[in-house]
């Protein structure tokens, strides 16, 4: 059965990393995906002992860091930016017992450009490069492909090709319902039930509103049930290659940002269980 899990970018504006912690356990999460940026903020009041504290005396447990971004076609100085946020999120990680860290491809303008043999040659080079980085810490690498056009890789078959030339057990893939819809309206459901299991490390619930692709974007995202997105069977799917672990609410709506953090995690909690 899958576990209930909290991506932090859902409250991330009137929340903190102490509220979610407390909100999560409060409500019955299993795990939660901690964002970077927050754990700096957490970090320039609070030590490191204390968030192990946390975590050893509650239910709720680490996951997966959220995200190292833009990873394709970096600028020498880019990319030593890019690995200095990695680093720091390997040492969190290691020291809270955090298996998993989501790697995003690049956005741009000029993305649309690329094609795909660039993309697969430039998206195993950096996986490779950053999980030789992260091993000595015992993280994994959880690539997400996202679904708009702007993002050099934006469909599951094209991220699980660039995973499978990747061909290390230490990077796998992130599943996202929204991600899997914006590329075709999660046409064909059928393919992630060709996922390996190994190969899937993170899965994202989610929901959106009712737009044409090219208009949908993350903004659009809602609970899970109140949207158009099949997510039934998008949780039944993963769940049929023998995924088991967490299913985590990951949302970007402004309009909940603006909610009060516990009314959004108490609601997404009631919203998440009807599907699993």
């Amino acid at each position: 059965m899958l576990k209930l899990g909290f991506n932090e970018a859902t409250c991330m504006k009137k929340s903190n990393v102490e509220t979610d912690l407390r909100l999560c356990e409060k409500y019955g999460y299993d795990y939660i995906e901690l964002r970077l940026d927050m754990l700096k903020d957490y970090f320039a009041s609070h030590s490191i002992q204390e968030l192990q504290s946390f975590f050893a005396g509650s239910h709720i447990k680490p996951f997966a860091f959220n995200s190292i971004e833009n990873i394709n076609f970096n600028t020498p100085s880019d990319w030593e930016k890019l690995l200095d946020l990695f680093k720091f999120g390997c040492e969190t990680a290691q020291a809270i017992g955090n298996p998993y860290m989501i790697v995003v491809p690049t956005v741009r303008d000029d993305m649309v450009t690329k094609n795909e043999k660039e993309v697969l040659e430039d998206s195993v080079k950096v996986l490779n490069e950053l999980a030789d980085v992260a091993k000595p810490y015992g993280v994994k690498l959880s690539f997400e492909p996202i679904g708009n056009r702007r993002w050099c890789c934006n469909s599951m078959r094209q991220a699980m090709e660039i995973i499978q030339a990747v061909g290390r057990d230490d990077v796998g893939l992130t599943v996202d319902c929204i991600n899997f819809y914006l590329h075709d309206k999660g046409a064909d459901i059928g393919y992630l039930r060709k996922i390996p299991k190994e190969k899937l490390f993170v899965f994202h619930i989610n929901d959106c509103e009712d737009l044409p692709l090219g208009i949908l974007d993350h903004c659009h995202r809602v609970f899970p049930g109140d949207g158009v997105i099949p997510v039934q069977e998008v949780c039944d799917a993963v769940q049929a290659v023998g995924y088991d672990e967490i299913a985590s609410l990951e949302l970007f709506r402004p309009e909940y940002w603006e909610m009060e953090p516990e009314d959004v995690i108490r609601i997404g909690a009631e919203k998440c269980h009807q599907f699993f």
